[in-house]
C-alpha cells in the first residue's frame, strides 16, 4: 500500500475513532490499549509507521483518544452530552483541528454502510473486566468484526457518531479497525481510575481549525 493511500485511510479511521467507546458518568480515568497490525500485506515499514499503543482519557461523557505514529499524532475528542466531536492532528509540527456538530455527524452516519450487532453468550476477561462478545456484520460487503465490551464502565451514549459501533452498549476493550489490506486490532491492557482536567477536552493553542473537506483536500482524499 502506498504511503498516501495509507495516510488517507488513517485519517478516515481517526474520524471513526472519535467515539468508539462510552462511559458511565461516574468513571474518570485512562484506558491504555495495545495496538497490533494484522494482514497478509503488512510489511515491516508499515509496522514502523503505524501506532503500537493508544490511550483514552475519560471524564463523564467526554472522551479523548490519542494515537501516536512515526510522523503524526492524532487526538479524537467526543462529547456525548452535546453530541459534538473534535479531531486534533499534529503532523511534524503542522497542527490542525476539525470540529463536527451533530448535524454534520448524522449526515456522515447516514452515508455509512449499515452495521448489524449480534451479542453472543461468550465472554472474555480483559484488563480485569468480564467482557461480552459481539459480532458486527457490515451489510455492504458482508464483513464480520469481533468486539469485546463491558457495560461496567458505561453505556452506548458516546457511540452516537461511530457507524460501525454505535449500537455497542458499553465500553469496547477489544476491537478492530479494518482496511482493504490490513486491520489495526486494539486490546486494553489497563484501566486506571484518576481525576481528569476539563482542558483535556478542548482545542489547545497553536491549532488551525479546518473542515473535514479542507483537510481531505490537503491530502488528495
Amino acid at each position: 500500500m502506498k504511503k498516501s493511500s495509507m495516510l488517507t485511510w488513517l485519517l478516515a479511521a481517526v474520524f471513526m475513532l472519535t467515539s468508539f467507546a462510552t462511559f458511565a458518568k461516574e468513571f474518570k480515568g485512562v484506558i491504555t490499549y495495545k495496538v497490533t497490525i494484522e494482514g497478509a500485506d503488512v510489511t515491516d515499514e508499515m509496522k514502523a509507521y503505524l501506532p503500537k499503543s493508544m490511550t483514552m482519557t475519560i471524564k463523564g461523557n467526554k472522551s479523548r483518544t490519542e494515537l501516536i505514529m512515526s510522523m503524526m499524532k492524532t487526538v479524537s475528542i467526543a462529547d456525548g452530552d452535546n453530541k459534538t466531536a473534535i479531531t486534533l492532528m499534529d503532523m511534524m509540527g503542522q497542527k490542525f483541528a476539525i470540529q463536527s456538530n451533530y448535524e454534520e455527524i448524522m449526515k456522515e452516519m447516514g452515508e455509512a454502510p449499515e452495521a448489524k450487532v449480534e451479542v453472543t453468550g461468550e465472554t472474555k476477561e480483559i484488563a480485569g473486566y468480564v467482557c461480552k462478545k459481539a459480532i458486527i456484520t457490515i451489510a455492504e460487503n458482508d464483513q464480520e468484526l469481533i468486539v469485546y465490551f463491558t457495560d461496567e464502565l458505561g453505556s452506548s451514549e458516546l457511540n452516537f457518531d461511530n457507524p460501525m459501533y454505535k449500537d455497542i452498549n458499553g465500553v469496547m476493550l477489544e476491537f478492530e479497525m479494518p482496511n482493504e489490506s490490513f486491520s489495526m486490532k486494539f486490546e486494553a491492557t489497563s484501566v486506571e481510575k484518576k481525576n481528569v482536567d476539563d482542558s483535556e477536552f478542548t482545542i489547545p493553542e497553536g491549532y488551525q481549525v479546518k473542515t473535514q473537506e479542507e483537510l481531505k483536500g490537503m491530502f488528495g482524499g
